[in-house]
C-alpha cells in the first residue's frame, strides 16, 4: 500500500471533537476505541492495524485488550491475573518500553532478515512495514493507563507528519478513554462488592441512607461450618485459601439464573431470587434457588475430592432456604452505607441455616418454600424459631439429585499461552522503576 497524501489537520481536529463528545456523553470504552480507529482510517492516515490495552481494578482482570484491523475490525479480550512473565512477553516491545523506561519505541520492518522482537514476525505476515509502540498512564502516580502500538502497511512508512498526527491523537483518545475507564471502574467496583442489581441500584442514583423497597424473594443463607476451629488450626493464609475455595465451589451458583450473592457474612452468605408476589413467579425463584442448591452440593463434592487428594480437610456446610418479603436499600451511617436485604424473612432463614446443626443434614427449607417446587421433602419437625413468633414446619429434601457426572475443577488451570497485551499490566504493575520515571517526568493525562 503507497500514500502520497498529506495529514488533514481538519480531518483530525473532528476526530478529536469527536472524542470530546464520547467523553461527555459517556460512551463505553469498547464505543470510543471503535470509531476512534474507524475515523483515524476514514481521516486518510494508512493505519493498518491499532492494539490498545487499558488497566483496569477488577477482582479477575488486569486489563482489557484492543486490536482493531483495517480489513477485519475489532477484537476484545479481558487479560487475567497472573504471576509469572513468559519468556516471549520478556522479548517483546513492551517489556523494553517498561523496563528501559520509554515512551515510545520505533521500528521498521523489513520483508526479511533477522527480526528484533519475535512479535514482528507476526506483523511481518500481516504486510506491517513500520510498527510505533507508546505507553501512557492516565496521571502522575497512577497505575491507570493506556498502552499500544501503531502499525502501517505503507510502502513508506510513517512519515513524520504522520507519527505527529498520531502522537497528538493519542493524547485526545487518552482522555477520553480515562473517562470511560473511570465508568468502568465504578461499575466493576459497585459489581463486585454489591453485586450485579444492587450495584445498577446505586449508579441509577438510590444511594441515600433509607433508599429502598420492599421485594418477594427466594431466600438462601448458607455457611461453612467450623470455621473458628479451622482457622486456629491451619492459620490465617490457610484458612483464608480454604474459604474461597468454599466461596467459589457452593456460592457460585446462587450467582445466575435469577440469583445473586447480595452480601458475604464472614464464613456465609445471602443470596436472593427476587419474585413476584403470585404463585408462578414464586415458584420459578425456589425452584430456580433450590436447582442452585444441588449444583452446589455436586460443586462441594468435588471440591472435597480435590481437597482429599491434596491431603486437605473437607468442608462442610449447611444451607437454610427460606421465602417472603424482605426489605431491599441502603442503611448504616449518613457518609457510611450498605446496600442489603433486611428484614423477619432474612431473620428466618438465618435461623433455618442454623437448624441444619441441630439434623445434621446438609439443607433446611421452610414449608414455604418447598411449598413452591416439585421435589419431594421430608419433614423434620415443627420448630420456634428464636425471635419468631410463629411455629416453623422445616423440611429438606427426601432424596438427593445430585449427579454422577463429570465433576469440577476448583483451581485456576496455569495460563501458558498470553499475549503480550496479557502482561501488560502484570509488569505495569511490578515496574516500580517505570512507575517512578513516570512520576518524575510528571506527565500529563
Amino acid at each position: 500500500m503507497t500514500v502520497h497524501s498529506t495529514v488533514s489537520d481538519i480531518l483530525l481536529d473532528k476526530v478529536a471533537e469527536w472524542l470530546t463528545q464520547a467523553a461527555l456523553t459517556g460512551e463505553n470504552l469498547e464505543s470510543i476505541v471503535r470509531g476512534f480507529c474507524e475515523r483515524m482510517a476514514a481521516s486518510g492516515l494508512p493505519v493498518a492495524r491499532v492494539h490498545l490495552t487499558f488497566s483496569m481494578l477488577h477482582p479477575l482482570y488486569d486489563a482489557l485488550g484492543f486490536t482493531w484491523r483495517r480489513a477485519g475490525g475489532l477484537t476484545i479480550e479481558g487479560y487475567r491475573h497472573v504471576n509469572d512473565k513468559p519468556e516471549r512477553f520478556m522479548q517483546s516491545p513492551y517489556y523494553y518500553l517498561l523496563s528501559n523506561g520509554l515512551l515510545h519505541l520505533r521500528r521498521r520492518i523489513d520483508t526479511d532478515g533477522p527480526l528484533e522482537f519475535p512479535v514482528f514476525e507476526d506483523l511481518r505476515k500481516e504486510k506491517v512495514t513500520d510498527y510505533l509502540a507508546f505507553v501512557q498512564t492516565f496521571g502522575a502516580g497512577s497505575v491507570q493507563g493506556m498502552m499500544g502500538s501503531w502499525s502501517t502497511d505503507s510502502v513508506g512508512g510513517f512519515s513524520e507528519e504522520m507519527i505527529g498526527a498520531l502522537m497528538r491523537m493519542q493524547n485526545h483518545l487518552a482522555m477520553a478513554a480515562k473517562m470511560a475507564v473511570l465508568g468502568k471502574l465504578a461499575n466493576n467496583m459497585l459489581t463486585t462488592y454489591l453485586g450485579g442489581d444492587a450495584g445498577k441500584r446505586v449508579l441509577n442514583g438510590q444511594i441515600r441512607r433509607g433508599d429502598g423497597e420492599t421485594i418477594r424473594a427466594a431466600l438462601v443463607m448458607g455457611d461453612m461450618r467450623q470455621s473458628t476451629v479451622y482457622a486456629e488450626k491451619e492459620g490465617r493464609q490457610a484458612y483464608i485459601d480454604t474459604l474461597n475455595e468454599f466461596f467459589d465451589a457452593i456460592a457460585a451458583p446462587f450467582n445466575r439464573n435469577g440469583g445473586e450473592i447480595l452480601s458475604f457474612l464472614g464464613d456465609g452468605f445471602l443470596a436472593v431470587y427476587p419474585c413476584g408476589r403470585h404463585k408462578d413467579p414464586s415458584k420459578v425463584a425456589c425452584e430456580a434457588a433450590l436447582s442452585a442448591v444441588f449444583e452446589a452440593q455436586r460443586r462441594v463434592a468435588a471440591l472435597n475430592k480435590d481437597r482429599q487428594a491434596r491431603s486437605l480437610s473437607e468442608v462442610r456446610y449447611g444451607i437454610g432456604l427460606h421465602v417472603g418479603n424482605v426489605m431491599f436499600g441502603n442503611v448504616g451511617l449518613k457518609d457510611r452505607l450498605t446496600f442489603s436485604a433486611f428484614g423477619a424473612a432474612v431473620n428466618e432463614v438465618e435461623r433455618l441455616q442454623s437448624l441444619t446443626k441441630k439434623y445434621g443434614t446438609e439443607v433446611v427449607a421452610s414449608q414455604a418454600f418447598s411449598g413452591y417446587t416439585g421435589s419431594e421433602w421430608g419433614t423434620l419437625g415443627e420448630e420456634k424459631l428464636r425471635g419468631v413468633r410463629q411455629r416453623f414446619t422445616v423440611v429438606s429434601p427426601k432424596a438427593s439429585t445430585i449427579a454422577n457426572g463429570t465433576t469440577e475443577i476448583f483451581h485456576d488451570a496455569t495460563i501458558d499461552a498470553l499475549s503480550e497485551a496479557e502482561q501488560v499490566i502484570l509488569l505495569h504493575r511490578d515496574a516500580k522503576k517505570f512507575e517512578s520515571r513516570l512520576q518524575v517526568e510528571k506527565l500529563a493525562p
